[in-house]
């Protein structure tokens, strides 16, 4: 019996090769290893084999074979995920889609472009922007992470606030379903009702119920105009009085709101070259935001200098500085990118990407910066993030001089800490990474039994065998 289910096996992972080609197939241990670890280091995976397929028939093929003999599959983009969600299982094959990065097609008139699921974020961006249009999608990984990944997890990024998630920039998709069947969806349609939305099951799936292969996403004029300021403020409170000041006085013109804490721009400078703290006094709090528009002479730069003016007139900010050109908006914008560079140098670190209302970001960061603190002495806490959306990172760096090991030991206990209050403002425990492995333990303590059973369900219906990145968000 075993001798049969070897050579079964063995024929599968020969007639897959053979679909893919030699350029599709990767088997060699070193050359695998790339594709078996995760961003952070935390998991890693094994696998029989990795195959790179080139077309959408490609891998119709090899999820058919694999159908066939109950072959798990894994399906990876960029793998630049944050919760392990495209770490393999040893058991199956790694089916990654960087081979398929052809855009399809353009059309400026729909506002649309068609890409396949392997295309590069800032390819897309790039794409978008030959075509004087924009892709608005943007996020730390956007030079290495994959359009079929961003899809997968429903990625965010900053600038949510205006455009929406990835699900909201989603038209149309073509998938790989769990038995090889394609179904092309790839319609740009802003008006489509004709039944389920079948694409928002797989906006945010993790490729637990198919394998995304191409997308119809939207595009948005080009902006003509854009102002970028940099503000020091006393309290986390104090950012969400000048957020509601902003979006009433620039209206949906104001496209990104980010929070920074001083901790931030302390690390980032003394641990990224280039950095450096643009005003000259430090502050407890500092919000880094953009407006702009698709028009050129819109008083953008009037409207933001009258909305500082005003907020350090009554208080609100304590000091500020307006970019004068590209070149020191792009400074500004490092400072925040850098945030996340620098927390590698500081020690161990428990993460955390959490969403409340909008009105309820500085209740939680206090709340939860209190209770972590009281359950841990000496930690740092680093909160920063989209919080115009109400997407804070709650970040967490072990007391210095301070055990690592130790510090990490304690995540599960601190991990219920930070979402249990965020739970308890009406928020989730994900609002751009995903659940992958990280939280999918985490899962039921937060999701509703009556959503986890309806998941469970569809997943069922869907992937009857559970052949499609087994292990991830639901637990087996």
């Amino acid at each position: 019996m075993t001798l049969t289910i070897a050579s079964t096996l063995s024929d599968t992972l020969a007639k897959i090769a053979a679909v893919v080609g030699p350029r599709g197939v990767i088997a060699d241990p070193a050359e695998m290893e790339p594709y078996l670890v995760e961003e952070r280091g935390q998991y890693h995976g094994g696998a029989r084999l990795v195959v790179r397929p080139a077309t959408t028939a490609e891998v119709a093929e090899t999820v058919r074979l694999c159908a066939a003999a109950r072959l798990p599959i894994y399906p990876q983009g960029g793998n630049t995920g944050l919760c392990g969600g495209a770490v393999p299982g040893a058991d199956g094959i790694v089916l990654s889609l960087g081979r398929m990065n052809r855009v399809r097609a353009i059309d400026p008139v729909n506002f649309t472009i068609t890409v396949e699921a392997g295309v590069i974020l800032a390819d897309v961006q790039r794409a978008a922007e030959e075509a004087d249009r924009l892709f608005p999608l943007s996020l730390g990984a956007e030079g290495t992470c994959q359009i079929g990944g961003n899809l997968s997890t429903n990625a965010g990024g900053i600038a949510v606030l205006r455009y929406g998630n990835t699900r909201e920039l989603a038209l149309g998709l073509e998938v790989v379903l769990p038995d090889g069947a394609v179904w092309d969806g790839l319609k740009g349609l802003r008006k489509d009702n004709t039944g389920y939305d079948l694409k928002q099951l797989f906006i945010g799936g993790e490729g637990t119920l198919g394998i995304i292969t191409a997308a119809t996403l939207k595009l948005f004029p080009r902006p003509r105009e854009i102002e970028t300021a940099f503000v020091a403020l006393a309290g986390v409170e104090d950012a969400m009085t000048l957020f509601t000041r902003a979006r009433a006085a620039t209206g949906d013109q104001l496209t990104a709101f980010e929070l920074i804490p001083r901790i931030g721009i302390d690390i980032s400078v003394a641990h990224v070259p280039g950095v450096q703290d643009p005003l000259a006094g430090a502050h407890r709090w500092y919000v880094l935001m953009e407006l702009s528009s698709s028009q050129e002479g819109r008083g953008l730069r009037q409207a933001l200098d009258d909305l500082l003016a005003s907020a350090l007139e009554t208080g609100l900010i304590a000091d500020g500085t307006i970019a004068e050109s590209t070149a020191q908006a792009r400074a500004l914008w490092r400072i925040r990118e850098a945030m996340v560079e620098a927390q590698k140098h500081i020690g161990a670190g428990i993460k955390h990407d959490v969403s409340v209302p909008v009105s309820s970001v500085a209740q939680f960061i206090a709340a939860a910066s209190d209770a972590v603190a009281k359950h841990c002495p000496g930690l740092r806490v680093i909160p920063f993030g989209h919080v115009g959306d109400g997407n804070i990172h709650f970040n967490l760096a072990q007391p210095m001089p301070g055990d690592g090991k130790a510090f990490l030991a304690q995540q599960e206990p601190i991990n219920h800490i930070v979402h249990d209050i965020a739970s308890g403002l009406g928020g989730s425990i994900s609002a751009e990474h995903g659940i992958g492995i990280l939280k999918r333990d985490e899962l039921p303590r937060y999701k509703p039994a009556a959503a986890l059973d309806l998941m469970r369900r569809i997943k069922a219906a869907i992937d009857p065998d559970g052949i499609m990145n087994p292990g991830k968000i639901l637990a087996p």
